[in-house]
């Protein structure tokens, strides 16, 4: 009786390994697809209604034409400094965005291109600013080649701004639809006014199943 379900077992389990192996000689092994480089001014192969490549660069491209038109930022005398960074923009969209790409491109291509008709504070760097200040004051490290101040630079206009949204889907058909506006503006860090404002805005529409991380 032992031998007989040895036996039995001995063919169970062969037939089951055959079987096995025969379904995974049938799997497919498909390669991944190649990455494919995309122009980030345009829109690419995986797109929904959230803010994308092509819209941080179209509408920070907008902003820095209008700011370097502006004559209380650009024809002053002496450059006034500027903060640009996200420290004061808000999103208070549905859209998932990292606040740094914008405030970060700005300030680049702005930097590019005002040729010294602004100077731009980097106060997201002040703290790797003040270690260095207090090595050089402690005597750890000499002085540099350049000067010493009493403080650090202090600014005239700092960016603020404000991302919204306005959401609508379609029941019937799953179309999503979203308005985004994004507002950016210049203040002026003694009296507290506004001396620039920029407006970017759009809408789109798509069957969207895109997650945006």
């Amino acid at each position: 009786m032992f031998k007989k379900n040895a036996f039995i077992a001995a063919c169970t389990f062969a037939a089951t390994s055959i079987l096995v192996s025969g379904c995974a000689s049938n799997i497919e092994n498909v390669q991944g697809k190649p990455t494919v480089y995309e122009d980030a001014s345009t829109t690419g192969s995986v797109g929904g209604v959230g803010i994308e490549s092509q819209d941080v660069v179209a509408m920070t491209d907008q902003m820095m034409r209008d700011m370097l038109a502006n004559p209380m930022l650009t024809g002053r005398a002496t450059p006034p400094r500027i903060i640009i960074d996200n420290e004061y923009l808000k999103n208070e969209s549905t859209s998932v965005i990292n606040t740094n790409m914008l405030t970060d491109r700005l300030r680049i291509e702005l930097n590019r291109a005002a040729n010294g008709r602004m100077v731009f504070v980097g106060r997201h760097f002040s703290d790797m600013v003040q270690k260095e200040r207090d090595l050089k004051r402690d005597g750890a490290v000499d002085g540099g080649t350049i000067r010493q101040t009493a403080a650090q630079a202090g600014a005239d206009f700092r960016l603020g701004g404000r991302i919204s949204s306005l959401d609508a889907i379609d029941r019937d058909t799953g179309t999503k639809s979203r308005y985004s506006q994004i507002t950016f503006e210049m203040i002026d860090l003694e009296l507290g006014t506004i001396v620039w404002s920029g407006l970017y805005e759009m809408r789109k529409a798509a069957r969207d199943n895109v997650v945006y991380r």
